[in-house]
């Protein structure tokens, strides 16, 4: 299959927002549950939401469709009378049951709602009546109460996930002895990038913590039938991430908040680089640890690199080449995915990006790049939904070989007849994609792989090229 250079002198790379002021079929969800999502990151805490039941209700049920695990998220469950006389005695209420109940219990993110912001209760008070009411219930017991303002009818599940790091870092990181220890912020990712990043500072022999450590959300089956879906951050990680010597961020959008207080408030340097999707910012992101560890690369990992090519230069100019695809989701996510398709030969020309960021877009390094790397016209839509994409595949404006994306687009893909790449949050309808990696050398191999099957299956089922198959 040949492959077809573009004779424009000039590709086109465009950044705009949807044209209507609605949303239809949303691709993101709302603030509190990026942050309810931060929240059980952490081992021994129970996120408060301050809103209604469905507020809590059905994020708890996206988590259980992506993870097939169960969370405890707490409600203060807003009914009427609250929203007429306030619903602050609900959160005090809710702060003393879950300490009553939980006895390990250490710290409680209290999550505001679209209802709790409009009405204007007063977190911060609250939490100031709690912590009284605490220490004279509970004087040997040290409970956190972070306050999340996270409204929904602004931002996102992503700028939502930002808040809620923040916020428990801000409350309680604690300056210290230095520690000599990296803070990892990785952004909203899968247990099997924890892993895979897991593997790569041992490798490297780096001390470091992950922030959030979501390994446990892939959760074991005991033998004493013991539960063991729970973050791995613990309360003493948050205290000494003050006292680290650096931190690395590797998502703009999705923890770099935190990253920012603590150069600011502690002087723990912080170092921004691009997520790891593809080979070079996998590179890019070994290279950053070995300048601040003063650690060396091991021989392994180039190993693991040369695997990740060797699979990758098998499928791109074969399979991939001149292909055009459409990615769909979080910023850091779709960014990444886009660079990470330039490397296997793809041509992303359609990016959906599911909140209002615009002007932090626009000055994203990683959009710079692609700028400067494509031979074809690309565009960028923020604020977008779903529908973005469907009227562009349905009214003909675009052609499409291929769709990267949640489980949330699968209906658009089925009805275009378009093969589709399940990637980011929520997937559901494929087994155990939580625990696979998709950023480093190994995930690149894996978003390759995938890619190649998804399309394979599809010639096979619409007899379209598919022979091939059959020239290997």
């Amino acid at each position: 299959m040949p492959c077809e250079i573009s004779d424009k002198s000039v590709a086109e790379v465009k950044i705009v927002s949807k044209k209507r002021a609605g949303i239809i079929n949303p691709m993101y969800d709302c603030q509190p549950a990026g942050a309810q999502y931060a929240g059980i990151g952490v081992k021994d805490s129970i996120p408060l939401v301050h809103g209604g039941q469905g507020c809590t209700m059905f994020v708890r049920l996206l988590f259980a469709q992506h993870f097939k695990e169960n969370f405890d998220i707490a409600s203060t469950s807003l009914h009427e009378e609250s929203a007429v006389f306030g619903g602050t005695r609900r959160v005090e209420e809710g702060v003393m049951v879950l300490a009553r109940r939980y006895p390990d219990l250490r710290i409680i993110p209290i999550i505001t709602t679209c209802s709790t912001e409009v009405i204007g209760d007063d977190i911060e008070g609250s939490i100031n009546v709690c912590e009284r009411a605490l220490k004279k219930e509970f004087p040997d017991r040290q409970i956190y109460l972070a306050p999340v303002h996270t409204p929904s009818f602004k931002g996102s599940q992503v700028s939502g996930y930002d808040e809620c790091v923040k916020s428990m870092i801000k409350t309680v990181a604690k300056k210290g002895a230095p520690t000599g220890k990296l803070n990892v912020f990785p952004g909203w990712v899968n247990p099997g990038d924890i892993t895979q990043l897991k593997y790569y500072l041992s490798e490297m022999g780096v001390d470091a913590t992950l922030f959030m450590d979501t390994e446990d959300f892939d959760s074991p089956m005991m033998p004493d039938k013991s539960i063991q879906t729970h973050g791995r951050t613990t309360i003493e990680d948050l205290q000494d991430s003050a006292n680290a010597k650096a931190t690395l961020a590797l998502a703009r959008y999705e923890g770099a908040a935190a990253a920012a207080y603590l150069e600011e408030a502690h002087n723990v340097p912080n170092h921004q680089i691009n997520t790891p999707y593809g080979i070079k910012n996998t590179d890019d992101m070994l290279r950053k640890i070995s300048e601040i560890t003063g650690k060396p690369i091991p021989d392994s990992l180039v190993r693991e690199r040369g695997i990740a090519l060797d699979a990758m230069a098998d499928l791109a100019h074969m399979f991939f080449a001149n292909k055009k695809v459409a990615i769909f989701g979080h910023a850091d996510l779709v960014l990444g995915l886009a660079q990470f398709c330039l490397e296997v030969e793809l041509e992303p020309v359609l990016l959906l990006i599911g909140d209002d960021q615009g002007s932090k877009y626009k000055k994203d390094p990683r959009i710079e790049e692609l700028k400067n790397s494509v031979h074809f016209d690309m565009e960028i839509v923020h604020n977008a939904d779903l529908w973005d994409l469907e009227r562009r595949i349905k009214k003909g404006e675009i052609k499409l070989d291929l769709i990267m994306g949640h489980s949330k687009g699968r209906y658009i893909a089925i009805d275009a007849n378009i093969p589709m790449v399940r990637v980011g949050f929520p997937t559901f309808d494929r087994a155990g994609l939580y625990r696979k990696p998709t950023i480093g050398y190994k995930g690149a191999m894996e978003l390759a792989e995938m890619t190649a099957n998804a399309m394979f299956a599809h010639m096979e089922y619409t007899k379209d090229r598919e022979w091939i198959l059959n020239t290997w």
